[in-house]
């Protein structure tokens, strides 16, 4: 069987994959809803609360559970592997977009883009306002959603994306874990470096571009 013949149009799988998205999005935002209801009845702010250790072992294990399934739907979703990485950008992406948009309509928060959240806790506290992570959810969704429509067939990094890229991925993630020391603390962070998520964002629109071959369709 070929790629061509791989079952659903593009469209269609890449529709599916937001439905399944939009879905767990609300899964997740209705978990931190009760979280919140359970350790900040007031409102959530930081400096975050102390959590209970079975709670915070159930969390992390959550955590780990929805990346397995985001990484399980693109390896069902996807023949070639550029599909697939397609697949899971288009999901993390919308997930985490629409984890937003259900938590503001759940919770009426965040007030605005700038207000900070903690975004993950493996392997360290991760945080930032939260225009920082829907900034990042947004170019997955458009880059992902570009390559599952093509079938991956242009979609083929090279040294220098994968540099770039990689150069991308270590700026955002410190822009994310350069709080964790404090937070773990139980203090409030600090100033977030928007600067460091620029440079983040450019070296991925810059891997992107260097490993897309508009000239090379394969029909």
């Amino acid at each position: 069987m070929g790629a061509e013949s791989f079952p659903g149009s593009p469209a269609q799988r890449l529709g599916w994959t937001a439905a399944l998205a939009v879905a767990f999005a609300y899964v997740e935002a209705a978990v931190v809803a009760y979280l919140r209801a359970l350790y900040y009845p007031e409102g959530f702010a930081f400096p975050v609360k102390p959590i209970d250790p079975t709670h915070l072992g159930i969390e992390l294990g959550r955590e780990a559970a929805t990346i397995v399934m985001l990484g399980s739907v693109a390896m069902l979703g996807g023949r070639r592997a550029a599909e697939r990485f397609g697949i899971f950008a288009v999901a993390f992406g919308l997930w985490d977009l629409f984890y937003y948009v259900w938590l503001k309509l759940l919770l009426d928060w965040p007030a605005s883009l700038t207000d900070w959240d903690l975004l993950f806790l493996i392997p360290a506290p991760w945080s930032a306002p939260v225009v920082a992570p829907c900034a990042v959810a947004l170019l997955l969704t458009l880059g992902g959603a570009l390559i599952v429509l093509d079938r991956g067939r242009r979609f083929r990094p090279g040294a220098l994306s994968w540099i770039a890229a990689l150069g991308g991925t270590a700026a955002t993630l410190y822009s994310f874990l350069e709080q964790a020391g404090a937070i773990a603390r139980g203090d409030p962070p600090r100033s977030y470096r928007y600067g460091l998520l620029a440079v983040g964002l450019v070296l991925y629109l810059v891997a992107f571009a260097r490993a897309w071959r508009p000239g090379e369709d394969e029909g």
